[in-house]
């Protein structure tokens, strides 16, 4: 690069303050920029724009006035929406999958017609817009049941549902509650892994696995979430079965991308179940995870930035560098989240310290100490040597913490550390 780059981070969380830091890193970066971005940024040299992430006209128009070299894309509903579409309209640089890949995660069945038609293993599943339609279908179907809103729904979209009688009352409620389109889904088991490839067209690299946390409370009982907590990486997938997910899945994914003329430019997010019959898809995602991200970029030694400036000018990537260390990160809740969250708790004084980060997300700013302001407030981020170590460190961190109005689950890391 033969200039320092000013870059712009579109979104607002935990997952943006990881990106945004990650970039502040770079040697080849002037200023890092976020919008809207949130109060506890701007602890860490982050520039917070208070422009929404739905506002392209107003997003594009900071990029110019203020020499943005290339704008990365957050959160999905930015990306479905067809920011990628119009920053490009206006000839602005900009990394993430145009409106029509985005499908890929702003419709459950568009995404699963893509995988029969490209043979990637996934779940039995049937698409409905009827409630009777549906409920009928049941008998197709072994308890539990996964019932997917089609839509996009910030991660709390599935219902797996223990009875048919408990499938047929949230197939009435999503339906009746302004979901054109539901999904009823195999139920598959096993355990899950998050896998992130930075797509470049027909060159990609894939980033440093990880496990999300789904459930709210511990022992994956209570609620789906947007995820409480991650870590990286995950010992417990074997190389074998580490391969078969890039033969089986990754390699037709990006095949399939390109077969269909997707003009693939973004990160692809793959959620994985290892089942008895092998890795099958949950899920796409068209962009970074969130709380896996947190734990992800720490573990790059490659520098983030430059990889997506070079997927921005068509260069081809080079073999990213993974550290060795272990990240693992706890996401605080509000008390209350998923369904009420509270707001407005004081949050402690964090203070620093060696080998902990602090990821912030929902908080907001007075008289120079931070409040919550609902739903997932922050990820206490440890990289260590080893994974039990993080997970050793990240708890004696927030447990010597004073919170009120919040919740965080104790056994983040523990399927890997059994």
């Amino acid at each position: 690069m033969s200039k320092k780059l000013n870059l712009l981070v579109v979104g607002s969380g935990g997952r943006e303050h990881a990106i945004c830091k990650s970039f502040n890193e770079s040697q080849n970066v002037a200023n890092v920029y976020c919008a809207p971005g949130n109060s506890g940024m701007v602890s860490t040299g982050i520039n917070t724009v208070d422009i929404s992430e739905l506002n392209f006209k107003d997003l594009a128009d900071f990029a110019v006035e203020n020499q943005i070299d290339w704008t990365f894309v957050g959160p999905e509903n930015a990306l479905v929406a067809g920011i990628t579409d119009y920053f490009r309209e206006r000839k602005l640089a900009i990394f993430g999958p145009n409106k029509f890949a985005a499908q890929l995660e702003g419709s459950k069945d568009f995404a699963l017609k893509f995988m029969v038609k490209h043979n990637i293993p996934t779940a039995d599943y049937q698409t409905f817009q009827s409630t009777a339609e549906a409920i009928s279908a049941l008998a197709d179907f072994s308890v539990p049941i996964v019932v997917k809103a089609d839509g996009l729904a910030a991660g709390k979209g599935v219902t797996i549902a223990g009875s048919k009688a408990d499938a047929q009352n949230v197939i009435g409620e999503m339906l009746a509650n302004g979901e054109h389109q539901i999904v009823l889904e195999e139920f598959l088991t096993g355990p899950e892994y998050s896998l992130f490839v930075v797509v470049n067209g027909t060159d990609f690299q894939i980033l440093p696995m990880a496990q999300d946390h789904k459930r709210a409370y511990d022992d994956d009982e209570g609620p789906n979430t947007g995820g409480m907590g991650a870590y990286s990486p995950v010992p417990q997938l074997s190389k074998k079965d580490y391969q078969e997910m890039i033969s089986k899945i990754v390699e037709p994914s990006i095949n399939g991308l390109n077969k269909d003329g997707f003009d693939y430019h973004g990160i692809l997010y793959i959620g994985l179940i290892l089942t008895d019959h092998g890795p099958k898809v949950i899920e796409y995602n068209v962009r970074l995870g969130d709380p896996e991200t947190q734990v992800v970029l720490p573990r790059l030694k490659t520098d983030f930035a430059e990889v997506i400036d070079n997927c921005i000018n068509d260069i081809k990537m080079k073999q990213l560098e993974i550290d060795s260390q272990a990240c693992l990160g706890i996401v605080l809740a509000a008390k209350g989240y998923p369904h009420a969250p509270v707001k407005g708790q004081l949050l402690p004084d964090f203070g620093k310290r060696l080998g902990i980060s602090i990821d912030y997300a929902n908080v907001t700013a007075k008289d120079n100490r931070l409040y919550g302001n609902g739903g997932r407030i922050l990820s206490v981020v440890a990289l260590q040597d080893t994974l039990s170590n993080a997970q050793i460190k990240a708890y004696e961190y927030i447990d010597s913490l004073d919170f009120t109005d919040c919740y965080y689950r104790k056994d983040i890391g523990k399927k890997a550390l059994k």
